[in-house]
């Protein structure tokens, strides 16, 4: 270990805010740490105390005399041979054995226990901010996944509004819905209206027709087809307020023989082997909704029904030819 002048200064005022800085219960922590630590140094002192009176150097057995050998070797005898480096040949030499003394500990002063028992200190305070910072980051992400679900049920919500409103838009914007209906002054003659059943007046803007004979309603094209490709506006403006009609396309038994033009082709219709459909479409603007929304359009299919006196004109068709936008 390092000698106290080789360490780091120590600041005292540092120490003194710690202490201060700590709660109770962990100042009592230390103390009891401290008190503990006394121990293991006077057992050391003691045990380099007890090594410090051992003898330095243990005599060899073999070279200790004791007086039984000094008598004889006072007794004349035969002088030995001393030409082995001075000692005679038959004598061994003497063998030393020195033990060093044991290490001497270096004391443990006390700025550096309160220095370790500050860094414990620290090292618990450390631990301790962990265990809550990861304790806060759970319920941040409790919160968080609360947040969300928060989130999504007011999404939902907010759908479910602008759905309802706009329900409540769409009740209130025109709608133009097509029926055929007999002529009051004619005879076998029918009249295809458009009767505004919205609650906003509505301009008609465009109409587009078409007359087709085939042999029923599954041999019509997938979509509807014109002759004419744009629709065609009407001589005079239409503004049909909510309630009101307008015929949109007349029909009678003498415009069939215009549409068939053979007699071949009238025969087939009268004797019902083929079947005339009448199918257009009717372009209208809602007055009061915004310019993006205001172009609607509805779709009509009727079944010209001829008979050997008298004739009939219902809604039919297949889907496509019987939408509403």
């Amino acid at each position: 270990m390092a000698s106290g002048a080789e360490r780091r200064p120590f600041k005292v005022e540092s120490l003194v805010w710690y202490i201060c800085a700590m709660p109770f219960k962990i100042v009592a922590m230390l103390a009891l740490v401290l008190a503990f630590a006394e121990v293991p140094v006077a057992a050391s002192a003691q045990k380099s105390s007890h090594a410090g009176t051992r003898p330095s150097a243990i005599q060899d057995p073999a070279s200790a005399t004791t007086p039984s050998d000094a008598a004889q070797q006072g007794t004349p005898g035969p002088a030995p041979k001393s030409d082995c480096d001075g000692f005679p040949c038959d004598a061994q030499p003497p063998h030393v054995v020195v033990t060093l003394p044991a290490p001497v500990q270096a004391p443990w002063l006390w700025r550096d226990r309160i220095a370790w028992g500050a860094s414990l200190v620290l090292a618990l305070v450390g631990y301790v901010g962990i265990m809550l910072a990861l304790s806060l980051l759970k319920k941040i992400e409790r919160q968080t996944r609360f947040a969300e679900a928060a989130a999504e049920t007011a999404s939902n919500s907010a759908q479910a509004a602008l759905l309802h409103a706009q329900s409540i838009i769409d009740s209130e914007r025109p709608w133009l819905l097509i029926t055929a209906e007999p002529a009051q002054n004619k005879e076998n003659s029918f009249t295809v209206m458009a009767t505004n059943r919205g609650r906003t007046p509505a301009a008609i803007v465009a109409t587009a027709e078409q007359v087709r004979i085939v042999v029923d309603e599954s041999h019509l094209p997938s979509a509807p087809a014109y002759e004419k490709k744009e629709p065609v506006a009407p001589l005079v403006p239409i503004i049909l307020l909510p309630g009101e009609s307008a015929g949109i396309k007349p029909f009678s038994r003498e415009d069939l023989r215009a549409v068939c033009q053979s007699d071949e082709a009238f025969k087939r219709v009268e004797d019902w082997e083929e079947r005339v459909f009448l199918y257009g479409k009717v372009i209208y603007r809602d007055l009061i909704a915004p310019d993006d929304k205001q172009i609607h359009e509805t779709n009509w299919c009727c079944w010209y029904i001829h008979g050997r006196l008298k004739s009939g004109l219902v809604i039919a068709g297949p889907r496509e030819y019987n939408l509403h936008t």
